[in-house]
């Protein structure tokens, strides 16, 4: 173990959340050890502000819940305790052991408790251990320093700091063991690798293709809460480039992984969705994952409602129809809530709409709840080389005319719509 004193690192008490600080002191107080750790502490030593704090202690979570009324333990695989100050949560976890520790009896609800399947993946990891077990049973070095607030000392079991001054990601342990325990643990070697910057440890990046098929063992749920946490982070476009540079994406969206190999307007669709989604969380503005699923599964809905155009299918009917398919063949793998699949649904069906440029529909469109975010895909679409007959252009123009000048602009357009309205006005006539 490695022990950095106050003076050799730039971590200041004053960057820490009073929320952490008061965890700490009481935890300490009543005879316990406790640490942040984690991100927060990564974060600190590379001179950033961060937003989560996380502790760990020895203190097990029922004795933890007990200290503080204002907290919940939460998780079954994991069990850790929420402390709640106002709108900021500090999560607390005990220190993790060694699985070969279980030796005292369990309960669903409290003490030692490990279970594994038969392929080595943990499905429960409540095994409490020491601070030096702790260490060695996280994840990632950079992710396991740990920092002393009654001290201001640094400790590193796991060469997290040679790593974080090296700018590398690596997996603690066996590479191919600790992926086996939880393939998860890729993509978050992923994740990390884009949102520092940083590089991946050969040692880690070469024990991915062995183990990538392992993800299929992950429920679609869990996925889904990673698929947030990758590509809502504000590093979706790098994430993005290594989930393709280590072939994962194909086991979280297994057809849009095959629409961008044979497909490279399909690749830079999906490219420039990472990149809008990236510059609006850095602008602060407001983003959906509803957006970023419709860009994924935009290339598939696309060939599969051609693919029924060609059988005769009209084609509202068709993208209909191709829309239902393709989320219901991404759910096998990763689950879609109905309060994003509906929306993303809108957007797609928006875009036949968007054809259409005559008439009160037409005028009226701009001021549908979902026109703005079927207006940026459709300009999304346009910037990966779609051909759309300058579509983008006149709906940008279109759209900041009141609706008087909509209306007066919507009459003199030709195209789609203009034939029923004519029909409509010969039937009404021939009846006088």
């Amino acid at each position: 173990m490695k022990i950095i004193p106050r003076d050799q690192h730039c971590i200041s008490r004053k960057n820490i959340s009073d929320g952490a600080l008061k965890v700490m002191s009481r935890l300490r107080g009543d005879g316990h050890q406790a640490y942040l750790v984690g991100g927060a502490v990564r974060d600190l030593l590379l001179g950033g502000h961060p937003k989560d704090f996380d502790i760990a202690t020895d203190a097990t979570p029922e004795t933890v819940h007990a200290l503080f009324r204002n907290s919940r333990i939460i998780g079954r695989r994991f069990r850790i305790v929420h402390v709640r100050f106002g709108r900021e949560i500090i999560e607390v976890t005990t220190f993790r052991g060694h699985h070969d520790n279980d030796a005292q009896p369990t309960t669903e609800t409290g003490g030692n408790h490990s279970r594994q399947s038969a392929s080595g993946l943990l499905l429960r990891d409540n095994v409490y251990g020491t601070l030096e077990e702790d260490a060695v049973r996280r994840d990632l070095t950079v992710n396991a320093l740990y920092y002393d607030a009654g001290t201001f000392e640094v400790f590193d079991h796991v060469h997290g700091l040679s790593d974080l001054e090296r700018r590398s990601i690596c997996i603690i342990g066996e590479p191919r063991v600790r992926f086996t325990e939880d393939p998860v643990r890729m993509l978050r070697v992923l994740r990390f690798a884009a949102k520092l910057d940083f590089s991946i440890d050969p040692d880690t990046a070469r024990a991915i293709p062995a183990c990538a098929h392992l993800l299929a063992e992950i429920p679609a749920a869990r996925l889904f809460d990673e698929f947030l946490k990758l590509f809502l982070a504000g590093n979706a476009a790098a994430t993005f480039d290594l989930l393709l540079e280590h072939k994962l994406l194909q086991y979280l969206f297994p057809q849009t992984g095959e629409e961008t190999k044979r497909n490279p307007a399909a690749l830079a669709l999906v490219r420039a969705a990472m990149v809008s989604t990236d510059q609006r969380i850095a602008q602060d503005k407001p983003v959906t994952p509803a957006f970023i699923l419709a860009a994924l599964l935009w290339p598939v809905v696309q060939r599969r409602a051609w693919q029924l155009q060609e059988h005769g299918e009209p084609p509202i009917p068709a993208l209909h129809s191709a829309g239902q398919q393709a989320v219901s063949e991404a759910a096998r793998t990763i689950s879609i809530p109905k309060r994003f699949s509906q929306p993303m649904r809108e957007i797609w069906e928006f875009q036949l709409r968007l054809q259409n440029r005559r008439g009160r529909k037409a005028a009226e469109l701009v001021d549908h709840r979902r026109f703005r975010a079927a207006y940026d895909f459709l300009l999304l679409r346009e910037l990966a080389g779609e051909d759309t007959g300058k579509l983008g252009s006149w709906w940008t123009d279109f759209q900041e005319l009141p609706m008087e000048r909509r209306l007066e602009q919507a009459a003199l357009e030709k195209g789609p719509g203009g034939g029923r309205s004519r029909s409509r006005k010969r039937r009404n006539s021939s009846k006088a």
